[in-house]
């Protein structure tokens, strides 16, 4: 692109943040290189200055300034075909699907996206769910790589837009499974503790916020105690309503009671040895959020425990019945 250009937004980019619309568009345009043009005012939508973050609605035009020839004409970099095993297990794990959304059972161990060293993950595999679409599904949320349980997708752009403002507006239900070391008390609570990120030699964690922590960010959980196995475990409902990174996981660890196989925030106690698997014990047991086709309709999916919590499970003696109204009573 040589000069200036003007795109007027379609109806299936309606909500659609202004960055990942360039993303889409420009995908070799890196986002600091957008930044400033943002800040130097030569972005504009409708011919206003914008921010990154300003969501886009059908009709509008945005204007796009010269970009260099070698934005324009360079392609992203190829996608490594998915392998017909991947392709088949992550099909496997498909609990919905509609026009607008696939809802899947993430198993425990696949990450969401790649990294550095790591090369096998959901982002990758998501040509294998187009079905009788062109487009790949797009992530809206993320799970961590040892959570198993539901992740939705959506299967358009303007299905994206509307599953990421209900997150934002913190309307999604979400409730995760975990069987943690100890017992809560109270048995059923809320956990308000600010989480900061931390690097060390352990990677990427949390902890809990010290006074006047400028990076701290809210964190807030609600818990609620289904089973506890004499002192040594408990199985608890938590339903987070603020989505840090290892909210729950860091939580739980804060008021002494981390989750089983959880090396990252427990302790050697983390791993009771025996027939209990020694991976981690969480588990996103179920979503309800507004359908992002509108019409009052609810998205309601639960997913089955993962292998090593079913076992886990049996060994204990517990029944999933007994989850029902974990949360009944408690101030939302």
């Amino acid at each position: 692109m040589s000069a200036v250009a003007t795109h007027q937004i379609s109806s299936d980019e309606d909500g659609v943040r202004l960055d990942r619309w360039f993303k889409r568009h420009f995908p070799m345009l890196t986002h600091g290189r957008l930044e400033k043009l943002l800040r130097t005012g030569q972005v504009r939508v409708d011919g206003a200055r914008a921010k990154a973050n300003t969501r886009l609605e059908t009709g509008q035009s945005v204007r796009v300034p010269p970009l260099g020839d070698d934005i324009a004409t360079q392609a992203p970099k190829a996608v490594k075909p998915v392998s017909e095993a991947d392709a088949e297990m992550i099909r496997g794990c498909v609990l919905y699907k509609d026009k607008s959304v696939i809802v899947l059972n993430k198993p425990s161990g696949l990450a969401v996206q790649g990294g550095t060293s790591t090369h096998r993950h959901l982002d990758g595999m998501l040509d294998a769910l187009k079905f009788d679409y062109d487009e790949r599904p797009k992530l809206v949320h993320r799970l961590d790589r040892d959570t198993s349980g539901v992740i939705v997708l959506a299967r358009t752009t303007r299905a994206a837009a509307a599953l990421a403002r209900e997150f934002q507006r913190k309307d999604a239900r979400k409730i995760y499974w975990a069987l943690v070391v100890g017992t809560p008390s109270p048995l059923k609570g809320t956990i308000n503790l600010a989480l900061v990120k931390k690097e060390g030699p352990r990677a990427e964690r949390v902890t809990p916020a010290e006074k006047g922590d400028e990076d701290s960010k809210n964190a807030v959980t609600h818990y609620s105690v289904v089973t506890s196995i004499s002192t040594k475990f408990a199985w608890v409902a938590f339903m987070p309503m603020t989505g840090r990174t290892h909210q729950i996981r860091a939580h739980a660890a804060a008021i002494g009671c981390p989750i089983v196989g959880d090396g990252k925030y427990g302790t050697y106690d983390s791993h009771p040895g025996g027939e209990i698997p020694r991976q981690l014990h969480l588990h996103a047991r179920s979503l309800d959020i507004a359908h992002p086709d509108g019409g009052g309709r609810r998205l309601h999916v639960e997913a089955p425990l993962p292998p090593h919590m079913a076992t886990s499970w049996k060994l204990l003696g517990l029944d999933e019945r007994d989850a029902k109204g974990a949360f009944d009573g408690l101030e939302l």
